[in-house]
């Protein structure tokens, strides 16, 4: 028989397992309401709609533990995308929180809602390794969303390397805020440290005050994304009980997009912590990290996980060997999904010869360590003969003290092909279009200077606070 994917929910412990807030669960109480529930799933799929809450943990660990797939909603959900989500998946019913006010297009499936208290009983035996435990869908940015389907496999294979490049062990106590349907928040920031048999504190909603409290208070390690971490830099500097929170825990982790340099440097400078970023998507799970045991590196996603094999390919299909040479990440292992969900096509296609296309752009330095220059449709601009990754002038942009957020995006030129564009959040009176261009082309070099700068309140951004690019082109 397989081993199972939370060897310490088969075994049982006393152990706090789960908090959100005020509402706690130990590995034995998870056992018991995760276990009942998943014997009164249906075959077939389940929908989870997955608000930030104890109730949403629960239903994906039953979902699993009963083997039967699980389809996240976001709660944020716009009709058309969950009218596409429902069709394409056909769940069997929707568990959700008690009280949740579910949207009409939900109305034909049956509701269960999500129990936190259960009877004790034996779980049921670990299914295949192959089998789905997941559809995730992607954000869809150029079509409707894809259903990413994620075996217990690559959950459990994915969650192994990152306890090898984290050292992350049952003592750990993770603390995060991220939402609970997609990979970062569900299967890294729950299910990561099930897997491990240690513990986690969802704050609900991020804020430094509860960063703070709870790494004050036993938490070890903290996962978040680049606008949370901006917002750290921000405050640390001047918030005595933050930095000190921070100085004391054993790992931070920023994921789902790229940390500004700026950022990393502040929260270093305040804490003596160095930021460790990693990579992975939907389909691929964790790809690359720094490590904890290696050298930090800001501005790199580190080097690939145990168990994952990476190259880089250049435009005509080449490998790509030279160092600080720019290509598209393709990667291979046990960490890949499995299919798009009714998708045969587009499944054929994400493929080249067995290696998974990601459509991200990379350099990678002498020791290995991988640095991601942007999207292969969006963030590689290819001006005047040269191939310009937007990330390095993003950090540049951010260097500027009159700069708080920057994006840079290509448009089309008559005379260089494409042209860079500046799209600026000042942070205070915005600074002249020349002084900014001036200032990347000292700091990188001339071909790579903004030739237009535009000015923004805000930067369109997704709920994982990745900016939405082909928003600032429209």
């Amino acid at each position: 028989m397989p081993d199972p994917l939370f060897p310490t929910l088969v075994a049982g412990a006393a152990k706090e397992a789960l908090r959100f807030g005020d509402h706690a669960l130990t590995y034995d109480d998870l056992a018991a309401v995760a276990g009942g529930l998943a014997r009164e799933l249906p075959p077939g799929r389940v929908a989870v709609w997955a608000t930030p809450t104890l109730h949403t943990s629960v239903a994906v660990v039953a979902a699993l533990v009963a083997g039967v797939p699980a389809v996240p909603l976001n709660p944020k959900i716009g009709e058309r995308e969950l009218a596409h989500i429902l069709a394409d998946s056909e769940p069997a019913l929707v568990l959700a929180e008690p009280g949740a006010e579910l949207p009409a297009g939900l109305a034909a499936l049956p509701r269960r809602d999500i129990p936190l208290t259960g009877g004790k009983a034996p779980l049921a035996d670990e299914p295949d390794p192959e089998s789905p435990a997941l559809i995730v869908y992607t954000s869809g940015t150029t079509g409707p969303p894809k259903g990413v389907v994620l075996p217990r496999r690559a959950l459990a294979t994915t969650l192994d390397a990152l306890e090898d490049a984290w050292g992350w062990t049952a003592d750990d106590v993770l603390v995060h805020a991220l939402p609970l349907f997609h990979v970062h928040g569900l299967i890294l920031g729950i299910l990561g440290p099930l897997r491990r048999g240690g513990s986690v504190r969802h704050l609900g909603r991020f804020s430094t005050e509860g960063v703070a409290r709870e790494l004050a208070n036993g938490a070890t390690m903290l996962f978040g994304v680049p606008t949370m971490y901006h917002r750290i830099a921000g405050e640390v500097g001047t918030d005595k009980a933050l930095a000190d929170a921070l100085r004391h825990a054993r790992l931070l982790v920023s994921g789902s997009a790229a940390l500004p340099v700026h950022d990393h440097q502040r929260i270093t400078a305040a804490t003596g912590q160095q930021v460790v970023e990693r990579y992975g998507m939907t389909e691929t799970l964790m790809n690359t990290s720094v490590r904890a045991d290696g050298e930090r590196k800001p501005g790199t996603v580190g080097v690939p996980l145990r168990g994952v094999e990476l190259r880089l390919v250049g435009d005509a299909g080449e490998v790509v060997d030279d160092v600080e040479s720019v290509g598209e990440i393709q990667v291979r292992g046990l960490n890949l999904f499995t299919e798009y969900l009714n998708r045969p096509d587009a499944t054929a296609a994400a493929f080249d010869g067995g290696w998974f296309r990601t459509g991200d752009m990379a350099t990678r330095d002498a020791d290995g360590y991988v640095k991601i220059v942007g999207r292969k449709a969006t963030d590689l601009i290819k001006s005047g003969g040269y191939k310009i990754g937007a990330g390095e002038i993003e950090n540049a942009l951010l260097e500027h003290p009159g700069v708080a957020e920057a994006a840079v995006t290509g448009e089309p030129d008559d005379d260089l092909g494409e042209r860079i564009v500046a799209w600026i959040v000042p942070s205070g009176e915005p600074p002249a279009a020349d002084e900014l261009a001036d200032h990347v082309a000292k700091l990188l070099a001339p071909h790579k200077r903004p030739r237009v700068v535009r000015y923004l309140d805000a930067l369109p951004r997704n709920d994982m606070g990745k900016v939405m690019k082909r928003a600032l082109g429209a």
